[in-house]
């Protein structure tokens, strides 16, 4: 068990967090699929709840006699009073290529699925969606299948690209699903019962030498008191043929996937509205460089407040089309109201001939006062070494953060219980990510502000 507190700086308002790592260990390794995903691939939701002392994992087994790309199904995991995670229950009604994300509906267990219709030994091929439910009390009992509704008769396929996310409190579940290069479509569970709530069309890139959509992928997206709120990043081909010449000669690939814009958007009443117009965050389209969304959360007055990560430019092209253009790389924070940016800050950031802490990841926590609170990843520079810091959340660039002294620190995408997921406020974060390679580790990090 190991803990560290915060000290306030100079000229800001004294918050002090006390941060303790209670847990450390490895729930499960597993054979990569090569297929393209793997376990924490769905990013922008979460595989991992907490309803109250009960912790649940999803994970990603490989089948060993299934071929590329549905190869894989998911196992559901509990982490027992001794400290031993326990497999609950593992597919074995279908194959698939994605991860599940899980929430929690009241006492509803939901782990969702994407099974393939197509005959194995196919490549890809259809696929139905659908939902395993449990009771998150008695959690080793049989499971009910769901199926969410749609409006029309959607073309899934083993590309699901899905979003599940729950507001624990009102009792309302929304699923999103994409559909090729140009929208996903909704439904919408509430009271136990789904309901097609149309699409979501994704913005369109008219700016470029070939005009395209900008298919927005693993998006953090959250209900609240029956608004939903959407914030994703544009997931593309390299759009301009130069760029990606240069970079096919680096890494010998005739594609190259780039995340430069970022977006948001919000609807009111998502069982009776649409989402709204678009409002673009960040845009690296001019200098190649990159921005991933990390978190989204809305308060009770119906703000939201972003976390992005921005890269200033593609450090492998960098010399060769902007030698002027300094690399840097910061943790943005943006407050909107109404669909306008009213506050923006830089919560860290760090330039390529600065040593010191590099941002990476951040999640956002709520804890059971309310307090919102930032866990982040950083890289020691030029080290590389990771470090883990938590800072309160607060419209300020000098945030208070603090060390996590994690023994055995995760590095790379992790995922926690937060609320999107229908995991209520709590003292304690539940973590989990990559370890040893092709292992799933789990950390218990208690935090108090």
């Amino acid at each position: 068990m190991a803990a560290a507190e915060s000290l306030p700086n100079p000229g800001d308002t004294l918050v002090t967090i006390l941060a303790t790592v209670e847990v450390e260990d490895e729930i499960y390794t597993y054979e990569p699929a090569d297929n393209g995903a793997g376990p924490l691939w769905c990013h922008g939701s979460t595989i991992v709840v907490r309803a109250n002392d009960r912790v649940f994992v999803a994970g990603l087994e490989t089948i060993a006699e299934q071929v590329p790309l549905n190869n894989t199904r998911w196992v559901l995991f509990e982490r027992e009073q001794d400290g031993r995670w326990h497999l609950l229950h593992r597919d074995l009604t279908g194959c698939t290529r994605e991860p599940s994300p899980i929430v929690l509906d009241g006492d509803d267990l939901l782990v969702s699925a994407n099974p393939t219709l197509a005959d194995p030994g196919e490549y890809g091929g259809p696929a139905e969606p659908m939902l395993f439910r449990f009771d998150s009390r008695e959690p080793r009992f049989e499971q009910q299948i769901e199926h969410p509704l749609w409006q029309g008769t959607p073309a899934f396929r083993e590309h699901s690209y899905r979003t599940v996310v729950a507001d624990g409190a009102a009792g309302a579940v929304l699923y999103l699903q994409n559909e090729g290069y140009e929208i996903a479509h909704l439904s919408l569970r509430r009271g136990g019962t789904w309901s097609g709530r149309g699409q979501i069309r994704w913005p369109y890139g008219d700016g470029y030498a070939k005009p395209q959509p900008l298919r927005l992928c693993y998006p953090n997206v959250m209900l609240r008191d029956g608004a939903a709120h959407f914030l994703g990043v544009g997931d593309i081909v390299e759009p301009v043929a130069e760029w990606q010449a240069a970079k096919k000669q680096i890494t010998g690939r005739d594609w190259d996937y780039v995340f430069r814009r970022l977006f948001y958007a919000a609807s009111p009443d998502i069982a009776n509205e649409p989402f709204g117009p678009w409002l673009e965050l960040a845009n690296r389209d001019a200098t190649a460089g990159s921005t991933r969304n990390c978190d989204l959360w809305i308060d009770t007055a119906g703000t939201a407040h972003a976390l992005w990560i921005d890269v200033s430019t593609d450090a492998r092209i960098r010399d060769q089309f902007f030698p002027d253009t300094e690399l840097r790389q910061s943790l943005e924070y943006a407050i909107i109201r109404d669909s306008q940016v009213v506050e923006r800050h830089s919560l860290a950031c760090l330039a390529e001939t600065t040593a010191g802490l590099s941002p990476g990841q951040a999640r956002i926590h709520i804890t059971a006062a309310g307090q919102p609170v930032v866990l982040a990843q950083f890289h020691q520079r030029p080290q590389g070494d990771v470090r883990w810091r938590i800072a309160p959340l607060e419209p300020t660039s000098t945030p208070a953060w603090v060390d996590v002294p994690f023994a055995r620190p995760m590095n790379g995408t992790f995922l926690t219980n937060t609320v999107r997921g229908g995991s209520a406020p709590s003292d304690i974060i539940d973590i989990v990510g990559s370890v040893g390679g092709s292992g799933l580790g789990y950390a218990r990090l208690r935090v108090e502000a």
